[in-house]
């Protein structure tokens, strides 16, 4: 059965993974509470708990590391690397958080990975790409990210833990400087016996883990498989502490500085302490209803993907009361969500047949655009496009044409549920879904004109390369437009979704925690959802989110190590 007694606090050294008791041996006597203080700084629902004072811990450390998804894992792997003393809080009863239930892409450009595939790019180029889409905004975390990306991924694969492999998958915005085959990479699979009863703490892939079920058999693959092998990697330092179903409730400042967190667990109150930092990679807030409220976030916690019990915005609460200043709290990682029979969502994307229509029954956008695109052109009028339809025919026997993440739930369960209706005629369809009949039916007969020609002149469907990514070659002359005109017909309500926020605490180049002044805040760092991105409205490739949380990671670790990496970087060694 999962919890704390399953699976307690674990030390992972050289060697087969030792199982301790429950990690509660104490340094010293527990301190006592001191007062609620006021906080001063930062909005509403983050104003809530209490800065601590204290110098009496249960268990010290070096770096303290609070969550465990990909970012803050790879920065747990650096400091143990670093000879650096390193624990893991996760609050939950397993490993990963969405970073697990990712299909696990990382946008690192330049390094030894795409030399190796063969395939041409460098830190010049991806700084000419990312300037076209994002501008100066934000050049110098640009910067930082762009100069440290080949070394993380040489630092990665130099133990045997980990190994990468380029995969396909275009950039998300034409311009200059775009690789239409992509410069992402993804994680080897990870053979069960190579990980073995560690394969327990790794959270499964969303089809199982929302359903309560185990890995299924095989390896580890995507998510499961990076933060696997990063769990690895930890284990070979043999200086990291892994303390699963233990939350984060405050952070413990002494003279301005950083130096500790206070846990919750079933055994209680704890304190942790950090002579060289505490490293916040807790995810971000799309599971909290009212934060969500609070900033103006679209969509909603119920839509989003994160999983359950996670992603609350714990640790941004922590840090604004600590003094951080927060950036982009209305911002997400966006997504279409199939909308599902218990009331949450699928991830949607790649498209290879249907449209989207809106509450008119009109298209109003590119449907194969790249998801965080056409999420945003969701929100952009959320009146009349949240929810919208996908409309396709039967060529696709009754399946949805797109992927959805996750897939348990069959066509008839949907059908039954109201999730989809079917109908024999577009007419019968738009009554079904309370559509204008005579608005979808031109709608329908406008597109199918379009992929009779392969021309889509009102949103330009299929002349972009990731519009082609996922279609399938057909009878038509475009393959992303493929007409609708087999009966009976389908329409899948779908929701604003999302892979998480993007908007958090304000940092710098080596992740830094920045207060409202613009001032680090010593001894903490914040990497990952927790942190607003250096992207900040855009979403310029697959794996954005995965590669710049472990690079600012490493840079952190660096840094608290007194040894920060390079601020920018002229050229890439690994130009292909």
């Amino acid at each position: 059965m999962p919890g704390q007694s399953q699976w307690p606090g674990q030390h992972l050294g050289r060697g087969p993974a030792r199982w301790l008791g429950r990690a509660t041996r104490r340094a010293g006597k527990q301190g006592a509470h001191p007062k609620d203080r006021p906080v001063v700084n930062g909005p509403g629902h983050l104003r809530q708990g209490r800065i601590l004072n204290a110098q009496v811990w249960d268990s010290h450390y070096d770096v303290v590391v609070v969550g465990s998804g990909a970012g803050a894992m790879a920065g747990a792997f650096a400091a143990g690397a670093r000879g650096l003393k390193t624990v893991v809080v996760e609050k939950t009863e397993l490993l990963g958080g969405a970073s697990a239930y990712a299909g696990a892409s990382c946008w690192l450009p330049g390094t030894q990975v795409q030399e190796r595939a063969g395939v041409a790019d460098s830190v010049a180029e991806a700084r000419t790409y990312l300037a076209s889409i994002l501008g100066q905004e934000e050049n110098g975390r640009r910067e930082a990210f762009l100069a440290a990306a080949g070394e993380l991924v040489e630092f990665l694969e130099s133990d045997p833990a980990i190994e990468f492999y380029w995969t396909a998958f275009p950039d998300y915005f034409p311009g200059p400087g775009r690789q239409d085959t992509g410069r992402s990479m993804m994680p080897v699979d990870l053979p069960r016996e190579d990980i073995g009863d560690l394969a327990a703490l790794v959270r499964p892939r969303v089809e199982s883990d929302r359903y309560g079920q185990p890995h299924p058999d095989g390896p580890l693959t995507a998510g499961q498989a990076l933060i696997g092998r990063l769990l690895l990697a930890m284990q070979r330092t043999g200086n990291a502490t892994i303390l699963t179903g233990t939350g984060m409730t405050g952070l413990i400042t002494e003279d301005g500085k950083v130096t500790g967190i206070e846990v919750e667990s079933a055994d209680g109150t704890r304190r942790l302490g950090a002579s060289s930092g505490v490293l916040l990679g807790a995810g971000g807030f799309e599971a909290n209803p009212a934060l969500r409220e609070e900033f103006g976030t679209p969509g909603a916690a119920r839509w989003s993907m994160a999983p359950r019990g996670a992603n609350t915005g714990t640790a941004i609460r922590a840090a604004v009361e600590a003094g951080a200043a927060v950036d982009l709290m209305d911002e997400a990682w966006w997504c279409p969500g199939a909308l599902q029979p218990s009331g949450g969502a699928a991830f949607t994307l790649g498209f290879r047949g249907g449209i989207m229509v809106d509450a008119a029954g009109k298209r109003f956008a590119n449907e194969s655009l790249p998801y965080d695109r056409m999420g945003r052109i969701m929100a952009q009028d959320a009146e009349t496009r949240i929810p919208s339809w996908i409309i396709f025919d039967s060529r696709f026997g009754g399946q949805l044409p797109a992927i959805m993440r996750p897939d348990n739930t069959t066509p008839a369960e949907h059908l039954a549920a109201g999730t989809w209706v079917q109908a024999d005629t577009l007419e019968e369809l738009a009554g079904r879904t309370d559509l204008d009949p005579q608005a979808l039916a031109a709608t329908v007969a406008r597109f199918n004109g379009f992929a009779r020609t392969g021309v889509d002149e009102d949103f330009h469907r299929g002349e972009d390369p990731y519009d082609l990514f996922f279609a399938v070659p057909g009878e038509g002359p475009n393959p992303a437009l493929v007409q609708l005109s087999e009966p009976p017909y389908f329409a899948a309500r779908v929701v604003l979704s999302d892979l998480g926020t993007k908007g958090g605490v304000r940092t710098d180049n080596n992740a830094r925690v920045l207060t409202q002044a613009g001032e680090p805040l010593p001894g903490l760092y914040a990497v990952g959802n927790t942190s607003a991105s250096f992207s900040r409205r855009a979403y310029p490739g697959p794996g954005i989110p995965l590669g710049s949380a472990m690079v600012f990671a490493f840079r952190a670790v660096a840094e608290m190590a007194g040894a920060p990496l390079p601020d920018r970087l002229e050229s890439s060694v690994h130009s292909g």
